[in-house]
């Protein structure tokens, strides 16, 4: 995937090798701030991505981050047509400091299937009745 860097930031990388995400950046020029519990914010990575045909960049939470900040990931979705700068939407679940050249937020770029959906009526919406047929929440056991 190419990306360009529009601001002042450390280049997106895999923790490891074998790492599924992606890591962003909060870029330099960031002024950083006390997140109160409740709150969010929208930081521009400083990232305009190529998303190869096909895929989209989904955004996840860093573990750590997650964990120990407290802060998750809220909107997610970086499709292949967007060409403009990504933004990390983050959502604070305690007091935290987010602060420049910080580790954020983890993308794994994955395929998508653009079937279109069409509208038919019940009794042809499924060919087979499954074993769990309309069972929801907790139907399979604790």
């Amino acid at each position: 995937m190419k990306v360009t860097k529009i601001r002042d930031v450390k280049t997106p990388n895999r923790g490891t090798a074998e790492s599924a995400g992606i890591d962003f950046f909060v870029p330099e020029d960031f002024k950083p701030i006390l997140l109160d519990v409740g709150n969010d914010i929208c930081i521009p990575s400083g990232i305009k991505a190529n998303v190869p045909t096909g895929h989209a960049l989904i955004a996840f939470n860093k573990s750590g981050i997650a964990l120990k900040a407290g802060l998750q990931v809220g909107a997610c979705v970086v499709d292949e047509d967007y060409q403009g700068e990504i933004h990390l939407h983050m959502m604070a679940t305690k007091m935290t400091r987010i602060r420049p050249g910080q580790k954020l937020v983890q993308f794994i770029l994955l395929p998508v299937n653009y079937s279109s959906v069409e509208v038919v009526s019940e009794e042809e919406l499924f060919e087979n009745e499954t074993e769990r047929g309309t069972g929801g929440f907790g139907s399979t056991g604790d």
